[in-house]
């Protein structure tokens, strides 16, 4: 009996990894090149590009909830996830041909529409099992990222032999793959509601938290704004769609071997050090840029992502973690994840192409590097107060 269990753990959890590596390789296939592809194919503008790259992270803050309360009210979030994935490969595929601005808004928002629901669902399903079992969500989600490295890589070099157009049918074919292995999923869920009206209240009244929240806006806005304009930048600087997919190969890859040691390095050194510490990488990359350097000194620069975002993401999920109350927590991370891959991001990615448009791919560097220092100021003005033991009101 024991034995078939283990078995049909083992099974689940390979389901899961194999699922989080088509989604991501589905999103890395189109997202990181749809800019290159607006830009040179359909023959956008800088700002009209920031606008509708912009749109997704904005529409998702409005929908997220949306799809929890299907899925809460239906009790089948594994229908409502097949649901979103093939909502989402046919509207990935009628992408491919628009070429108006105004109807590429509208399938913009409506591709940001449906594809709110995957990862959230995706994940809400994951951590009721791993829960369930006593597993670990990261040596899933792990797969995720390895997915998207890969695909950016692949669907750069099938863009140079074919045509940009290929990243479309790569990312419906993909997701239509990963609709049908969703069935598979276990079928079991304990719905997870966010009370934000209640929680909301306290959490404001946490002068640490909501510094945070700010800091998590300039810091976290322009790592989801690079993903879309990494791409324009190595083309700028004369690189290939294929070197495009390579720089996100490195740079997406390097992030999973420090995912796997920021608990240790935050028992170690403290979770404030760690966020500035991933901070400052970050500004100093960015800034990097700005002086647009050789490629060959970009791809060798790509891998200090590990040292930012690989040790950023985990460090500040588990700093809101602590400063929340129990049970204002899931509350509390929904806001997070409101304001750096909402607001963040859609402010970056929008005036990144504003900036584009008036001046050169260097100065949305420049751009990020200032925004991601005054988020550095602010997580040193948090240490200090830390280390005087200043206590919140809570």
């Amino acid at each position: 009996m024991e034995v078939a269990l283990k078995r049909g753990e083992s099974s689940n959890k390979t389901t899961f990894q194999l699922f989080y590596f088509l989604i991501f390789f589905g999103f890395g296939s189109l997202f990181p090149l749809l800019s290159v592809y607006l830009q040179e194919d359909v023959g956008l503008s800088g700002t009209e590009i920031g606008a509708i790259m912009s749109i997704s992270p904005i529409v998702m803050i409005f929908v997220q909830p949306v799809w929890g309360m299907i899925s809460d009210y239906t009790r089948k979030p594994v229908a409502v996830l097949v649901i979103s994935l093939l909502s989402t490969a046919l509207i990935g595929f009628l992408y491919s041909s628009v070429h108006q601005y105004g109807w590429l808004l509208i399938v913009a928002a409506l591709l940001a529409f449906t594809q709110s629901a995957i990862v959230p669902i995706s994940d809400s399903i994951t951590l009721n099992y791993v829960q369930k079992i006593e597993g670990s969500y990261g040596s899933i989600r792990l797969w995720g990222s390895i997915g998207f490295a890969l695909a950016v890589l692949i669907g750069g070099w099938l863009s140079d032999r074919f045509s940009l157009v290929a990243i479309f049918y790569i990312f419906a074919f993909i997701l239509l793959l990963s609709a049908m292995l969703a069935w598979r999923l276990p079928r079991e869920s304990q719905a997870m509601k966010v009370e934000i009206g209640r929680g909301m209240v306290q959490l404001f009244r946490i002068p640490r938290f909501v510094l945070f929240l700010v800091t998590t806006f300039l810091v976290f806005g322009p790592i989801y704004a690079n993903n879309f304009y990494f791409g324009v930048f190595i083309k700028e600087i004369g690189g290939t769609l294929t070197g495009i997919g390579f720089a996100f190969l490195l740079a997406a890859g390097s992030e999973a071997p420090f995912m796997k040691i920021t608990d240790g390095l935050i028992r170690r050194y403290g979770t404030v050090a760690i966020l500035i510490f991933a901070a400052t990488i970050s500004a100093l990359r960015w800034m990097f840029y700005f002086f647009e350097p050789s490629l060959t000194l970009v791809y060798m620069t790509t891998i200090v992502q590990g040292f930012s975002v690989g040790l950023f993401i985990p460090a500040a999920l588990q700093y809101v973690r602590e400063l929340a109350p129990d049970h204002v927590r899931v509350t509390a991370v929904s806001l997070y994840s409101a304001v750096g891959n909402g607001l963040g991001s859609w402010f970056c990615t929008f005036a990144g192409g504003y900036i584009l448009d008036y001046y050169h791919i260097g100065y949305v560097y420049l751009f990020f590097s200032v925004l991601t220092f005054i988020g550095l100021v602010i997580l040193g003005m948090m240490m200090m107060k830390e280390r005087r033991n200043v206590p919140d009101v809570s």
